[in-house]
């Protein structure tokens, strides 16, 4: 992902082609008070100069333009926008389908706030902000050289009030970044406590842990509450001085243009009186002066939300994270075979180093990993694997090293069987073949007859994110037959057995060596005795293994 350390770093060709129509849109104003002017200076004087209906008929054309110049304004924003988000959001999610290691900035919930409610933080400032600037710095110039044409009492008085509105906004700014980057913590957390409390639905009503959770829901939204209403405190803050500093601008301004039209003021022109189409056209242009200040002030909360997120952006984009290993190298389509053999096998889990004994496995054999928790029996599965690289010795497979080169063939070749089931929202069968043909032989060596006629669509019943409608056990045999699935050579489980029933895991146990009957290498983790027992070969490991 490119790094982007400000919101500037984010804009896009078509996002200033908008700009500078939103400005042009802007600069047709001038026109059309001329015109306004016009007429009714005539009506004061006695003597037009225009017909009001050729006036009137200009002044409605030139809106038209303006319209249809601010409309192609905001759709080349939109497009703009669009195109930023959706491109921050894809390269998230190919970071994180790509990563070996987690992010540093929260858990799922954080990354998913990042990628949804706080990516779109963006799509106010690229829509107003940036062109919201351009005015303010143009247009507020195009009108103070009107006024100084006319004399310069009207451009002492815009001069006066027109710096002391963002002098004043940048003061409220630096707030208001500080405000709305503590928010955005607050919708990362709230996200992470969401999911995990969803996760732990199940054991929080078992051990009647809900009104506590309810509580924590309560508390945690109470500060983000408070967290926005400070964010709110600051915009109408910001609101207030403006109004002021732009309310006295055109007070003054229609003060002294009245006086001189009355004759009562005879200084603040360039030595000629002046004239009711001067008064009335400065009287129409000084709101205008503060208008662009007023949207960039808008705008102003927009730009210091999206500094936050883009600060958020830009350290998930600095984070070391490796990849996994091989994910961008193309697969042969000859997965290496033979036995898997390592000798001098390291691996590093944070500061730790794992040693792990040397092995061979040959093809066909029924493998259990066993230890104590935290010895590092799921770090060797990740090796054996291929998800993660060994610190130090070697892997082979036959007589090919498993370098990175050659990581997808072995992957391609592998079945892997989490201790967490996960799902697609899809249907069951999708969730098991992925697209391709389902052998009914899969779905009886992971006994999921039972299971499928349970379902109230059979394979085509949507299980959702979490398994609706599954048990533990149910959702573990649904793991065997994805595993099974694709006709891989070898198995790699993870506690396949643990927290199950005894028939269901004498049922999952049976899917699993009916694998390693037909030829297949099984290699697991686990605590189960039971499985321990029908296994060929144990590889034990110890809380000696690990050090530091």
């Amino acid at each position: 992902m490119a790094r982007a350390s400000t919101p500037q770093g984010h804009l896009t060709a078509p996002s200033r082609t908008g700009a500078l129509l939103s400005l042009t849109a802007a600069l047709v104003w001038p026109a059309q008070a001329a015109l306004i002017a016009a007429v009714f200076a005539g009506l004061l004087s006695g003597a037009p100069t225009i017909s009001p209906l050729i006036a009137a008929a200009g002044f409605f054309t030139l809106a038209a333009l303006r319209a249809g110049l601010e409309a192609a304004a905001q759709r080349k924003l939109a497009r703009a926008a669009e195109a930023v988000i959706a491109t921050a959001r894809h390269q998230i999610v190919q970071t994180e389908s790509h990563a070996a290691s987690s992010s540093s900035l929260g858990n799922a919930g954080a990354l998913a706030a990042l990628a949804t409610d706080k990516l779109e933080a963006l799509r106010p400032y690229l829509l107003r902000y940036r062109p919201a600037r351009l005015r303010s710095m143009v247009m507020p110039l195009v009108i103070l050289a009107i006024a100084l044409w006319y004399g310069w009492a009207v451009a002492v008085v815009l001069l006066l009030a027109g710096p002391l509105i963002p002098l004043f906004m940048a003061l409220v700014g630096w707030a208001a970044k500080e405000a709305s980057a503590r928010q955005m913590v607050e919708i990362g957390q709230l996200s992470d406590l969401l999911i995990d409390r969803l996760a732990a639905l199940s054991d929080l009503r078992l051990i009647g842990a809900g009104p506590a959770a309810i509580e924590g829901f309560h508390a945690a939204s109470e500060s983000l509450r408070h967290r926005t209403m400070a964010v709110l405190r600051i915009a109408f803050l910001s609101s207030t001085v403006l109004e002021l500093f732009s309310a006295l601008g055109v007070a003054m301004v229609a003060v002294w243009v009245g006086f001189a039209l009355l004759g009562e003021v005879g200084w603040g022109t360039w030595g000629t009186p002046l004239s009711p189409f001067g008064g009335m056209f400065l009287l129409l242009l000084a709101p205008e002066f503060f208008q662009p200040l007023r949207d960039l002030a808008a705008a102003w909360h927009d730009k210091a939300g999206a500094e936050a997120v883009l600060a958020e952006l830009a350290d998930y984009e600095a984070e070391d994270r490796p990849g996994l290993p091989g994910h961008d190298l193309p697969a042969t389509g000859q997965p290496p075979a033979g036995p898997i053999a390592w000798r001098g096998l390291v691996a590093r889990r944070g500061g730790v180093l794992i040693r792990y004994p040397d092995a061979v496995i040959a093809p066909g054999a029924r493998i259990a990993i066993t230890g104590p928790s935290g010895a590092g029996k799921t770090t060797l599965l990740r090796l054996l694997a291929g998800l993660d690289l060994p610190a130090e010795g070697t892997l082979h497979v036959g007589a090919t090293a498993l370098s990175e080169a050659h990581l997808p063939d072995w992957r391609a070749g592998l079945g892997w069987m989490p201790q967490a089931p996960h799902f697609l929202d899809r249907s069951l069968r999708q969730n098991i073949g992925f697209g391709r043909p389902l052998p009914e032989t899969v779905l009886d060596q992971a006994q999921l007859g039972p299971v499928i006629a349970a379902l109230p669509k059979g394979l085509n019943t949507v299980l959702g994110e979490r398994g609706a409608g599954l048990s533990g056990g149910e959702a573990r045999r649904v793991t065997l037959a994805r595993a099974l699935a694709a006709g891989q050579r070898v198995l790699l489980a993870d506690e396949p057995t643990a927290d199950l029933d005894p028939d269901t895991a004498a049922a999952v146990t049976a899917g699993l060596l009916d694998f390693a009957a037909a030829g297949g290498t099984l290699i697991l983790a686990t605590h189960d005795p039971a499985l321990i027992a029908r296994v060929d070969q144990v590889i034990a490991l110890g809380p000696e293994e690990a050090t530091p």
